[in-house]
């Protein structure tokens, strides 16, 4: 066995797809859990903390030794829910009968890659290790009461969101609430209290993480409205199967328009630079999503879209908010090194915003376009 780093790259970017068990036998460690944990998609933590350490650098309170385990440790955490998620509907039969979930994907239970378990030593190695990013936390902030609650919230979320939050309805609303408000708010928090400061901007900052958690969300949304039908069957109550496709579709149309909305008020209030409109170059990409749940899904796939099938609604979602995301943390980055370091702070920084703003919507206009007249049928 050899350590893969094309796979660690290769698997933290897509969701692997592999039948041979030769060849995920041969992987090293750290590969096979990045492709059994789905690691393309726990990156969207990442992203949280790096949104918390910038409004933490820009309130003076960053450093870097306890904002990379905190990472780190939310990273694995998120990962080690998965095993867990995975282990529990394999129990239950859920993930049976070419299930939506092993089709996009590696499930080393269902595809005999290895025993129960093994799975189950998996996740107590990887609950451990996030576990001691937690107990840091708490040691770092000197056993701080809100840091506490945190701590005894995350883990009932870790052990319960499988079930019986997603059978309820909840989980979607969940996922919005921990990768947005609740994490980035959260890892905030604790550099704020370790390096000294007082949390009063917290409310705020939990704020600037809706956008990020809505476009998380979206994706999750996306996901279960592709599998409503396997999961009423097995009855798998997620939010879809409660409310039907068609008010599961508008509710995501709604939490992608609401991000940009709430990102122009944290401009319009001053909260954010103009600099944040950057996002408007994702523009494109929630216009094709948004385009795509206005419609129910197809029953197969479209001609073109037969490589990325089943998923449907929720591979639109997370292509816009590979791109949605990457900005939303580009803009927080320059708005905080413009705070920080440019003179004339208001009219540089705004002026800056305003050609950012300019070149994204020509950008957009110009790609639509381009999109709509490849689209035209031939005279």
């Amino acid at each position: 066995m050899h350590i893969n780093f094309a796979m660690w790259r290769k698997a933290s970017w897509e969701l692997i797809k592999m039948d041979d068990k030769k060849e995920w036998d041969a992987l090293d460690v750290i590969s096979k859990w990045l492709i059994a944990t789905r690691s393309a998609v726990t990156t969207v933590t990442i992203y949280s903390c790096i949104i918390a350490g910038a409004l933490a650098w820009r309130d003076g309170y960053f450093s870097w030794l306890p904002w990379l385990i905190l990472t780190l440790g939310l990273f694995i955490a998120h990962g080690t829910n998965n095993l867990l998620n995975d282990y529990t509907d394999f129990s239950r039969g859920v993930d049976k009968d070419n299930y939506f979930r092993t089709q996009y994907g590696v499930h080393p239970l269902v595809q005999n890659f290895w025993t129960k378990s093994k799975q189950i030593q998996w996740f107590l190695v990887s609950g451990v290790l996030a576990t001691l990013s937690g107990v840091f936390a708490l040691f770092y902030t000197k056993f701080d009461p809100y840091i506490i609650g945190l701590f005894a919230f995350g883990a009932l979320v870790l052990l319960f969101y499988t079930w019986p939050f997603k059978y309820w309805g909840i989980g979607e609303l969940a996922i919005f609430l921990i990768w947005g408000p609740i994490m980035i708010g959260s890892v905030y928090i604790v550099l704020t209290l370790g390096a000294g400061g007082e949390i009063s901007n917290v409310f705020r900052v939990a704020l600037a993480g809706i956008p990020f958690g809505l476009s998380v969300a979206s994706i999750n949304i996306g996901k279960h409205i592709d599998k409503m039908d396997d999961d009423r069957k097995k009855g798998v109550g997620t939010f879809p199967v409660r409310v039907g496709q068609t008010v599961a579709r508008y509710v995501n149309i709604l939490s992608i328009v609401i991000a940009y909305g709430v990102i122009i008020y944290l401009v319009v209030t001053g909260y954010f630079s103009t600099l944040m409109l950057l996002v408007v170059f994702a523009a494109q990409r929630a216009m094709y999503a948004i385009a795509v749940l206005s419609k129910p899904r197809p029953d197969a796939a479209p001609k073109g879209f037969e490589t990325f099938w089943p998923t449907w609604f929720s591979g639109f979602c997370f292509y816009h908010n590979r791109m949605f995301g990457g900005l939303f943390i580009l803009g927080i980055l320059l708005d905080t090194v413009a705070r920080k370091f440019a003179t004339s702070l208001p009219f540089h920084i705004n002026v800056l915003g305003a050609i950012a703003l300019g070149i994204g919507l020509v950008y957009t206009v110009t790609q639509m376009m381009i999109a709509k007249a490849k689209t035209k049928p031939a005279a």
